[in-house]
């Protein structure tokens, strides 16, 4: 039993790497995006004009897409460099990270 635990808070060490000072800006980001979604129901809601509606939506878009940038950053800072460092796991470290900016770019 012990071992299983240790085997998941290995894991989710191994896996879940992001710089300290990173962590708290994308929770903050996090948080201002959580903030943009509530006013956008209001603003549905309350049938606000489409085009103030899309434009809130955009920016939503758009600081989404800075969270991913700052995620995608620490994984090649932390893990691509890790693995090639290493050199264990290159190829599937590459495969991985081709795989997310291919997710992130919609390719």
């Amino acid at each position: 039993m012990q071992e299983a635990e240790n085997s998941r808070e290995l894991s989710a060490k191994e896996h879940g790497y992001i710089k300290e000072g990173d962590k708290e800006k994308l929770q903050n980001r996090l948080r201002r995006i959580e903030g943009q979604v509530r006013g956008l129901q209001r603003m549905v809601e309350e049938e606000v004009y489409c085009v103030e509606i899309l434009t809130q939506i955009r920016s939503i878009v758009s600081a989404s897409e800075k969270v991913a940038t700052i995620l995608l950053k620490d994984h090649v800072e932390h893990c691509v460099r890790e693995s090639i460092e290493s050199g264990e796991g290159v190829d599937e470290k590459v495969e991985e990270l081709t795989t997310a900016v291919e997710r992130f770019l919609r390719v």
